[in-house]
């Protein structure tokens, strides 16, 4: 009988403490406390685990809202070139990719903007276009004109690098951020 009064009782003192967390992961959201790739994945998955109904909507606009601000502050492509230091990737490409996603009436699938911009990437084939149109530009080459086998062999070292960091941000998804 005891044990069963005890349960009772730890279970609305965790229900207390899921409270106390839910309110200090949304306030992390708010401030941008919290404005890296895997913290923000992280928080997501805390978001997506929520049994209480109203503490899964109270995450809704700070997650997305969070996620807007992890690509406007530059935060994504900072970390995109932290993961392609031998080609850093254009950025070009992905202002691009947010131009696309803006302007997309099915972006709206999801509140992850980070996510979308990536799935852009690699499904509009911007990669290779942004690769090739990089490899020519001059200043790549010291103020000179490549032959076309320098511009096709730079291409090919940007599109290896920047795949693989787009395909390495994605693995952050285990299931697609969308609401259908």
């Amino acid at each position: 009988m005891s044990s069963s009064r005890s349960g009772g009782h730890r279970s609305s003192r965790g229900s207390k403490g899921r409270q106390s967390s839910v309110q200090q992961l949304i306030e992390s959201l708010r401030t941008h406390r919290v404005n890296t790739l895997t913290g923000l994945c992280r928080i997501e998955r805390e978001a997506a685990s929520c049994e209480n109904e109203e503490d899964a909507q109270a995450f809704q606009q700070p997650m997305t809202s969070a996620w807007d601000y992890y690509v406007n502050s530059n935060q994504f492509l900072t970390e995109l070139r932290g993961l392609t230091r031998n080609y850093p990737i254009s950025g070009e490409l992905v202002d691009q990719a947010h131009q696309l996603v803006r302007n997309d009436p099915n972006s709206n699938r999801s509140w992850n903007l980070a996510w979308l911009c990536l799935v852009k990437i690699r499904d509009e084939g911007l990669i290779p276009t942004y690769a090739q149109s990089d490899a020519w530009r001059k200043d790549m080459w010291g103020g000179r004109d490549p032959t076309q086998e320098e511009a096709d062999q730079l291409a090919q070292c940007f599109e290896y690098e920047w795949t693989q960091a787009v395909e390495n941000m994605l693995r952050h998804w285990p299931n697609t951020p969308t609401w259908y």
